[in-house]
């Protein structure tokens, strides 16, 4: 056992784990029935995680009967250290008891200076040297609109370039740069036209139907074309997007070296690049930003989600050529949130003593295998996944005509039922991907062997029964 195995291990859970034989069954509670009522249409996850939720601890929930859950969303990857761990709560218990001031807008405190500190404590040396960091409004989105101003205006370009399966967030700006067609189509034009889109080195479903390094030399090429050739018809662009690790795309990474051929094509070009690391950053994917494993230096980097300890934060951090932007040209009310600070230092401070990108590439070595053992049972998983503890499996409809990479078509019909059989069984996993044909893992980073042991039996047994009602 690694040190920082045993020590998470140490950690107390109060929420009993589920029972070994659980197969719970759902009917609307009081509580889904008024929300279902009085909340917006446009609300999401009670849909297909129809829970109240009344308690929770480390990776385990509980709702309102009682009834206990693995958490393998963990707030869309927010939940670095699951719920309510020790160290996020004495952080903000702290801040209540010292009477520090809980809202400062940008003004600066102990707390905040410790917070951009351990921040850049983080990032890799080269990037830290020259570092920036802007305070945005609590979520992504609104530090993706940060970038998208940054960049422009420092380059006094307008255009951007993003790519298919990419997410940045729901702001009609963000929202632009979206590759997924569903959230926009009802809104007609997004402000703006400035946006260009690009295939992804999405290896199983390859754009060019290659896949393999011949298929990532081709996109590398296609993307060189276009930022070089005077009748491409594409204007030259004042920054790339981009995912190291697609997340709501299908939990896709990118090919390594595809990473380093974009950041070598971005540089010569004199074009911005920006990584979104909302979701995958802080040692989610067994690196503490998922670039670092391609060993590259953006020159934005878009955070959010776990910096903030589970409160919200969001930040941008850009290197310091970028940084001719004019006082006030990006603010936001509750950018000077104490707590999130607070909280967040505790995080990044645990993720580091504890050897946490260590203990997530290992359990994710553990779950991937388990994975490919219920795939000799199953064809319908189609491929396996990711890195680190960001996971997906891509389910498909073996008896469907293959694509021209030979590969069945996505078993869109299939994904949901998986996840209710999962979630009868006591564990909580989300969808994603073209069609929502993939199943996500996005466990906290905290999760022991034993506890991924567990979530690959009730995904195992869950694919029984969801095989079996088709």
């Amino acid at each position: 056992m690694s040190v920082a195995t045993s020590l998470i291990e140490d950690q107390p859970a109060r929420i009993a784990p589920v029972p070994a034989e659980t197969l719970y069954q759902f009917s609307e509670s009081p509580l889904l029935a008024r929300q279902s009522r009085q909340e917006s249409n446009a609300r999401s996850y009670p849909r297909r995680i129809p829970l109240a939720l009344k308690r929770a601890k480390g990776i385990y929930v509980e709702d309102v009967e009682g009834r206990s859950f693995i958490d393998c969303l963990a707030g869309a990857g927010t939940l670095a250290l699951g719920h309510n761990h020790p160290v996020v709560i004495e952080a903000i218990q702290q801040v209540l008891n010292d009477e520090l001031p809980l809202h400062t807008l940008d003004l600066t405190t102990p707390v905040k200076d410790r917070f951009v500190q351990d921040l850049f404590g983080l990032l890799p040396p080269a990037l830290a040297a020259e570092a920036k960091i802007q305070f945005c409004g609590p979520t992504g989105t609104d530090a993706v609109e940060a970038a998208l101003k940054l960049v422009r205006t420092a380059t006094g370009r307008s255009t951007v370039l993003s790519f298919q399966g990419g997410y940045h967030g729901m702001s009609q700006g963000a929202l632009s740069l979206m590759g997924s067609l569903g959230p926009k189509k009802p809104l007609g034009a997004l402000l703006g036209n400035g946006v260009q889109f690009m295939p992804y080195p999405y290896d199983y479903r390859c754009p060019f139907g290659l896949g393999g390094a011949q298929g990532v030399q081709v996109n590398l090429n296609y993307l060189e074309n276009l930022l070089n050739d005077p009748e491409a018809g594409v204007q030259l662009p004042a920054a790339v997007i981009v995912e190291a690790v697609q997340g709501e795309g299908g939990v896709i990474p990118a090919d390594l070296d595809w990473l380093r051929g974009l950041r070598r094509i971005t540089e010569q070009a004199g074009v911005a690049l920006i990584v979104d690391e909302i979701q995958s950053g802080f040692a989610r994917t067994g690196k503490m930003f998922a670039f670092e494993h391609a060993g590259i230096i953006p020159d934005v980097v878009v955070m959010s989600k776990a910096i903030g300890g589970s409160l919200p934060l969001a930040v941008v951090v850009y290197r310091d050529w970028l940084d001719t932007w004019l006082p006030g040209a990006h603010a936001g009310t509750f950018r000077g949130n104490q707590m999130a600070m607070a909280a967040g230092s505790a995080v990044m401070r645990y993720l580091s003593e504890h050897k946490i990108c260590e203990h997530a590439t290992a359990m994710g070595e553990r779950l991937s295998e388990h994975l490919h053992i219920l795939q000799r049972d199953f064809p319908q998983l189609g491929d396996i996944r990711g890195r680190g503890l960001m996971l997906g499996v891509e389910l498909v409809d073996p008896n469907g005509a293959p694509d021209a990479q030979g590969h069945p078509p996505v078993f869109g019909r299939l994904a949901p039922l998986v996840q209710r059989e999962c979630l009868k069984r006591g564990l909580i996993l989300e969808l994603g991907g073209r069609h929502g044909g993939v199943v996500r893992f996005l466990p906290p980073l905290v999760i022991t062997a034993a506890e991924i042991d567990r979530v690959a039996d009730i995904f195992g047994r869950a694919m029984v029964a969801a095989t079996a009602s088709l």
